[in-house]
């Protein structure tokens, strides 16, 4: 049966095809964006209101056993925030860790459609997979975690680049993931040993690799299997003061591999890696030596991973730090490590408006945001829920687009942080051009997703409407919480061509694909590899390759993306 919608009068938002605030119609006919429709399509009336492609987020802690695990050690969390059922939605809670189908409900009111979960040890993919299957309307992938891998590290110790790639494009394959992330290179493993890694030319214990040559490496492996997202790196020193060199080191560590103005490496909430100083007592912003380095190089693209005030929970496979915030706050946690591929930890957090670090912390992710000229290449993240829930990005719209927003918030944070931020001398409001490109263009261009992230022929029908008149645009900076409402409940979200949200109210729950990626190497390559991988499995993993492996007929909706491996 033919599904037709046309959407008259809006003002569209597509800086992929250079759409700019034009007054025109969108047609939608079987899921995808198409030049006309019959009499017959549904109509609807977008006069005075915004028109977006479906948001794409390329940085969400949604899905997985650490996720799960987060969602056990606080239920606290879900007490607070309580979905409640309706006759087309089920029930669910979480605050900052929310239920897989209130994930989805979540991010379809915002308009948002296609969500990333950045990081899954390889042992726990079959988890994640089974997270993202029960997690509605969102189109969805995951990135797989090499940076401490054993067989990697093992791989680069003995110069066999070719072999590490058919080794990935072989994880990638048998765990249905999209992406290369690295965090922490080296440094997990090393903390597991019981020190710490602070230098990318450090040694990792046992391998003799250091984080500079895993980086490096796993570049080459990303280039020579034509993957369509650069390595995703959480570079090392997370958390510590002066990270920010560390953050420039690493992004010009493989400075000299580009090829072109197309970036071949991603730095991930840079927030979290942009502290200046050398102790807490000094701790400033590094966000302008940060952005002075994206803005001289191309090769390079980075999300933001915004703190909001108020009460999260942190996660990440950076075991080290975990255990620092644990030492720090002496709140509640949880560590693990995940036999020979990565660690990981979680541990509640609250940032305060009073508190210095956090007052810091808050800047450097909007001066990141401000600072950096190219829309193309910086990307609005919370690095949920790290920073602060997913549901929080309106907050984070209005700061870019509002001085008055972003004055309003600076008088409440603490005065000696105000100080010395560079944040108060910045004029620049981003424009609603520029918010639908670092929340739909250009994340989409980053993961090499075509038919997303924007609305020209044959896109597929990912749409938000907002109610929001550009001719008021003045009056909406001036007066920020009508953004905020705005961006934070779509007039309507359109999911692969069915409306899917109406004023903020769900009406039908599809299941959106699971993205993967498949790059072949030679078959003979391969044979190699599982020839030699297989006893090694038996040696160090206490699962047995055939059950590592996940079938495509595993997964709900499965969306193999092809590539052309050069080996």
């Amino acid at each position: 049966m033919s599904r037709e919608i046309a959407i008259l009068n809006g003002t569209v938002f597509d800086p992929t095809n250079r759409i700019f605030g034009e007054r025109m119609d969108i047609f939608v006919k079987d899921g995808k964006i198409v030049g006309s429709t019959s009499s017959k399509a549904k109509r609807i009336d977008a006069s005075g209101k915004v028109v977006m492609p479906g948001g794409v987020d390329i940085h969400s802690h949604i899905a997985g056993s650490k996720v799960n695990s987060g969602r056990l050690l606080r239920p606290e969390d879900h007490r607070k925030d309580v979905e409640v059922k309706t006759p087309t939605t089920h029930s669910g809670v979480g605050y900052s860790i929310p239920s897989t189908y209130t994930t989805g409900y979540r991010y379809a009111r915002m308009g948002y459609t296609t969500v990333f979960e950045p990081a899954t040890p390889p042992l726990k993919t079959r988890h994640t997979h089974e997270e993202l299957d029960s997690t509605p309307i969102i189109d969805k992938g995951c990135f797989p975690l090499f940076g401490n891998n054993w067989f990697v590290m093992e791989y680069f110790k003995d110069g066999k680049v070719e072999e590490c790639a058919t080794y990935i494009a072989w994880m990638l394959k048998a765990l249905k993931g999209y992406a290369i992330k690295i965090v922490d290179p080296g440094g997990v493993e090393v903390w597991g040993w019981g020190k710490f890694l602070r230098h990318l030319d450090e040694k990792v214990t046992h391998f003799d690799v250091t984080p500079r040559e895993i980086i490096r490496g796993l570049c080459k492996v990303n280039r020579l299997l034509n993957l369509p997202h650069p390595i995703h790196v959480h570079t090392n020193n997370l958390g510590n003061p002066g990270n920010y060199t560390t953050t420039i080191e690493t992004m010009d560590s493989v400075r000299d591999m580009a090829n072109g103005s197309k970036p071949i490496i991603h730095i991930t909430h840079v927030q979290f890696t942009g502290f200046s100083g050398s102790s807490w007592l000094n701790l400033g912003s590094g966000a302008p030596e940060i952005a002075q380095y994206v803005n001289k190089h191309g090769h390079v693209s980075v999300d933001l991973g915004q703190i909001i005030f108020g009460d999260t929970t942190t996660m990440t496979a950076d075991g080290p730090f975990q255990y620092f915030l644990h030492m720090l706050t002496d709140n509640k946690w949880v560590n693990m490590d995940v036999e020979v591929e990565t660690g990981s930890g979680i541990v509640p957090f609250q940032y305060r408006r009073s508190n210095y670090v956090n007052a810091i912390q808050w800047g450097i992710g909007l001066e990141l945001a401000l600072l950096i000229r190219d829309p193309w290449r910086v990307f609005m993240t919370t690095d949920h829920p790290n920073g602060g829930p997913f549901t929080s990005y309106p907050r984070v719209i209005a700061w870019l687009m509002s001085r008055k927003a972003r004055e309003r918030t600076l008088l409440k944070i603490n005065r000696t942080a105000r100080r010395r931020l560079t944040l108060p001398s910045i004029d620049r409001e981003y424009t609603l051009e520029e918010i639908a490109t670092i929340t739909r263009a250009a994340p989409a261009r980053s993961l090499g997703l075509e038919n997303k992230g924007h609305l020209g022929l044959g896109a597929d029908a990912d749409i938000a409407v907002y109610d929001i008149n550009p001719s008021d645009m003045d009056v909406l900076t001036r007066k920020p919480a009508k953004l905020r409402r705005a961006f934070g409940q779509a007039c309507y979200t359109i999911k692969n061509g069915e409306v899917v949200v109406r004023e903020g109210k769900i009406l039908k729950s599809p299941f959106g694909r699971t993205f993967y990626v498949e790059s072949q190497t030679k078959p003979e390559m391969e044979s190699n590899l599982l020839r030699s991988i297989e006893a090694r499995f038996r040696d160090y993993y206490t699962v047995g390759i055939e059950n590592y492996q996940i079938n495509e007929s595993y997964l709900r909706c499965p969306a193999k993306i092809r590539c052309e491996a050069e080996i």
